[in-house]
């Protein structure tokens, strides 16, 4: 792993601690970015979710059980709204996209005032899938997330196979493969780790499997994942599906040619692209993608490769140690770069999901422990890889 020499590892480590823990809401709400303008005042259920597993990871544990809470307090705050989805949908007449839940709350847990590209279902799976990680990381009870998590697992169950916006807040036309490995691994962990027992459970486990079914009719092409169903894009999120998620064995040949046609395709000296055909702010390349890819060869034993996406993420620091959302250089729309700039201001720096993914991986290469504290680079090995 080469990092550049005006980056001070450790110090970038702590920082990112810091960024995460020191901007977090009292009630456990995590700012995306403190002073982008399109994001000031909300709490994403993805990214959070996100930014609390690379916090857990690197020992932070009370800030992110103050996450999970959140997202407790918030499920329970709609939980009228979630009921009238499920009825709704049980009866054969779902509601419309508008009345579904949003993909980001402000951080009293209300639903924002600002148009937004709203409904998402990927923060529903990956707040499950975090919760249970992160419980069992550090040997914590589930039952206090125990009623949201039902609600949350009755939610995806009644609406899984709804087409709905990406990652990205695009393309709600479509139904998203890294949405549905989201929702996949979330109605498992809930299974697993206790947090819906009985009959929810046996459903939940149940609804992951046919989750992983769809993926695997219609969303791979050429041996690899696709952006949504129906394609044989990519889209830099698709990673994730191998490592953290899990839902995609890391040794298997479907993770082994979602890697290749990724690096192929997306990577760029170790940034990873959105997707090719990306224009928000010019089309850069995004550290927290290029941490999640090296998740994903972490977790197939490739640490040569996990440590080079490593070491460009961390470089991408501004000179106080911040982390962009992404970075100038090599756009792939350079002609699209202004009007982003003139709309919504210079790209959000810091972006609290780009420190947490770089704490994750670095958690996973063994520099950060989940005791707390930064580890010397030299030493320690990396944790263990996820098992195919």
């Amino acid at each position: 792993m080469t990092i550049s020499s005006r980056v001070d590892l450790h110090a970038l480590l702590d920082r990112s601690r810091t960024v995460i823990t020191s901007l977090q809401e009292p009630n456990g709400a995590y700012p995306a970015s403190p002073t982008f303008s399109a994001y000031r005042g909300y709490c994403w259920f993805r990214d959070g979710s996100f930014i609390a597993d690379g916090a857990s990871a690197a020992g932070e544990a009370e800030s992110a059980t103050a996450f999970f809470d959140w997202c407790a307090m918030v499920i329970g705050r709609h939980a009228e709204r979630i009921r009238d989805i499920v009825a709704a949908a049980s009866a054969g007449a779902p509601l419309p996209d508008d009345r579904m839940l949003p993909a980001r709350f402000t951080f009293a847990g209300e639903l924002g005032v600002d148009e937004w590209w709203d409904f998402q279902l990927d923060g529903y799976g990956t707040w499950l899938w975090a919760a249970a990680d992160h419980a069992a990381r550090h040997d914590l009870p589930v039952e206090r997330w125990a009623d949201a998590a039902a609600l949350t697992v009755d939610y995806l169950l009644s609406s899984w196979e709804r087409p709905c916006y990406d990652w990205w807040e695009e393309h709600s036309e479509h139904v998203h493969v890294s949405t549905l490995g989201c929702i996949a691994a979330g109605l498992e962990a809930a299974a697993r780790s206790g947090l819906v027992t009985g009959e929810r459970a046996d459903a939940a486990h149940a609804g992951a499997e046919r989750v992983r079914d769809r993926i695997l009719a219609s969303g791979v092409a050429e041996g690899h994942l696709t952006k949504w169903l129906g394609t044989d894009a990519v889209d830099g999120s698709l990673s994730s599906l191998i490592a953290p998620l899990g839902v995609v064995a890391p040794q298997s040949g479907l993770a082994a040619a979602t890697r290749a046609a990724l690096t192929t395709q997306l990577e760029n000296g170790g940034g990873v692209y959105r997707f090719t055909a990306d224009t928000f702010y010019g089309g850069g390349r995004w550290p927290l993608l290029s941490c999640f890819l090296g998740l994903s060869y972490a977790a197939a034993g490739d640490e040569a490769g996990a440590r080079r996406l490593f070491a460009w993420a961390v470089g991408t620091a501004t000179d106080d140690q911040l982390l962009p959302e992404q970075v100038d250089g090599e756009l792939l729309a350079p002609e699209r770069r202004q009007e982003w700039i003139e709309r919504w201001g210079p790209v959000a720096t810091p972006l609290l999901w780009s420190h947490a993914m770089v704490l994750r991986l670095a958690a996973e290469l063994g520099l950060v422990g989940a005791a707390g504290g930064v580890v010397n680079a030299g030493a320690g090995a990396r944790r263990a890889a996820v098992a195919s």
